[in-house]
């Protein structure tokens, strides 16, 4: 006697097709999970903020910090507005934020469980005032900074167009070695725009050396200077080399 088994979903065979309502089933399904990824790629933000119970309140300052307070860094963090929490920060505005002040030359900020910023900065260290009231720093670049907190009073006094940075500091350490040397002291030197060189002694003679190769030139300063008669209540005020031989020397009243 044969028994007729009904076909139930565990009777399928292998190669048997499968109802319809399954393929629709998936594509449904596949539907939602695309619409579910969506929904948190493009309400990330949103939730994460959701996720803070706390704004970030406060910081520890790290690093090259010569020049930087922790008020400059407050001060920063305020013309931000309010911070948000943890989750919902994002560091970068904050770094751009700190490495706006002129002397900063990067900044790190990392935030720390739950509500605290670890900041890290790098300043730019100068080796020279820069036309009076910027400075220099050895490789070249120009910055600004409260002279007020500057430890350092004894840097050397360069100028020129800041595309010139370089060359004068390369030219500044030549000179100054080379005069030191001779027991005579530099402490400053300029170019101008029409690339012309102007160096001043601890002693404020100016010695105006004019365009292009000046290494001869300041050797016949050197040359001339201790024969150089200078009457009674006068200095010399400059030297002008910029002849083929021999030099100008102008006087000033003490």
């Amino acid at each position: 006697m044969n028994i007729l088994k009904r076909k139930t979903p565990q009777n399928i065979r292998f190669g048997e097709q499968k109802p319809k309502y399954y393929f629709h089933i998936r594509a449904f399904l596949a539907l939602l999970g695309i619409l579910f990824a969506l929904g948190i790629y493009f309400n990330w933000q949103t939730l994460l903020e959701k996720m803070d119970d706390k704004p970030i309140s406060g910081f520890a300052l790290a690093g090259q910090k010569i020049f930087t307070t922790d008020a400059d860094i407050k001060e920063s963090l305020l013309k931000m507005g309010s911070l948000k929490g943890f989750w919902g920060q994002d560091v970068e505005p904050i770094q751009a934020q700190i490495e706006a002040l002129p002397w900063v030359k990067s900044s790190i900020v990392r935030k720390i469980w739950p509500n605290r910023l670890s900041i890290w900065i790098t300043e730019y260290q100068p080796v020279a005032f820069w036309n009076q009231n910027q400075f220099v720093t050895q490789d070249g670049v120009v910055f600004q900074l409260p002279i007020e907190r500057l430890k350092e009073n004894t840097l050397p006094y360069l100028g020129g167009p800041d595309y010139q940075s370089l060359k004068v500091l390369e030219a500044w350490n030549q000179i100054y070695a080379d005069f030191k040397s001779k027991n005579l002291i530099a402490k400053g030197m300029n170019i101008d725009e029409r690339g012309a060189w102007q160096v001043t002694l601890d002693n404020d003679i100016v010695l105006k050396l004019g365009r292009g190769e000046w290494k001869s030139k300041l050797e016949r300063f050197v040359t001339i200077y201790p024969q150089v008669d200078v009457p009674e209540n006068k200095k010399i005020d400059y030297v002008d080399l910029r002849y083929a031989a021999g030099a100008a020397v102008g006087m000033a009243d003490k």
